[in-house]
């Protein structure tokens, strides 16, 4: 009977210690992030990928990588050993690739990426400006700018020393505005060719659209929301010329 006594004691005994890791283990659980919780930092951690692929590789859809990879590459960085830095000899080892050929396999795919959309800008614009320029109202200077004069304003040209105010708006070929202003000054020729060389084929009052070549815009390189051969086409209305007064000697 004593012996019977002593089993349930310690059976008793078990069941508590049990009990208490259980709520113990509970209660550690529940101290880590919560699904939502989870969601929320994952899709963070999503949009600063995604910030680094637009402005580091230009990447202009998630399709153009493979995420399995990129998942592959994220679980060797987390489970290997933390490299110090680029310099450190066990980078190498662990992801088998050194820095520097990881710096080489990012320029080549971002100058193949640059290339291939500069020449597809080249062929479009081609194409587009030899269709345009067959155009009734549309007329095409020795350089290749075209234009569609619409009021040929004051009969003085714009000279290109000489101030201007206009309103403008300026448009890729798919139709995306990527620049709008009214009443803006510049002196006409600290612009692109394109617009200096067509500024002067208006005078004040003056409204004309341009068919930029990417050779008087842009070019090659492009710039900011322009990508590089693009063919621009801007409207433009010139409200106030200033002409240039050469000092006297």
């Amino acid at each position: 009977m004593k012996t019977i006594k002593i089993i349930a004691a310690a059976l008793a005994a078990m069941t508590m210690v049990m009990s208490c890791q259980s709520q113990g283990s509970s209660e550690l659980k529940n101290m880590l992030p919560k699904s939502s919780e989870i969601d929320s930092v994952s899709y963070l951690v999503g949009i600063q990928l995604g910030s680094f692929l637009k402005g580091q590789l230009a990447v202009k859809d998630a399709s153009e990588l493979n995420f399995a990879e990129v998942k592959k590459g994220m679980n060797d960085i987390i489970k290997n050993e933390d490299p110090k830095g680029y310099n450190d000899t066990t980078f190498a080892k662990q992801f088998k690739v050194s820095p520097y050929e990881m710096q080489k396999v990012l320029g080549a795919y971002i100058q193949k990426k640059m290339d291939y959309t500069a020449e597809k800008n080249r062929l479009e614009g081609e194409k587009f400006l030899g269709e345009n320029g067959l155009k009734a109202n549309v007329g095409t200077t020795e350089s290749g700018l075209q234009y569609t004069i619409i009021a040929e304003g004051a009969a003085e040209k714009i000279g290109p020393r000489d101030t201007v105010w206009v309103n403008y708006k300026g448009t890729l070929l798919d139709g995306k505005v990527f620049d709008e202003n009214d009443s803006t000054q510049f002196v006409a020729n600290r612009v692109i060719k394109g617009w200096t060389e067509g500024l002067g084929l208006l005078g004040e009052g003056g409204k004309a659209t341009l068919y930029i070549p990417s050779d008087l815009a842009y070019g090659q390189r492009g710039t900011r929301g322009i990508e590089p051969n693009s063919t621009l086409i801007f409207d433009v209305e010139v409200l106030k010329v200033g002409k240039f007064m050469p000092k006297e000697d």
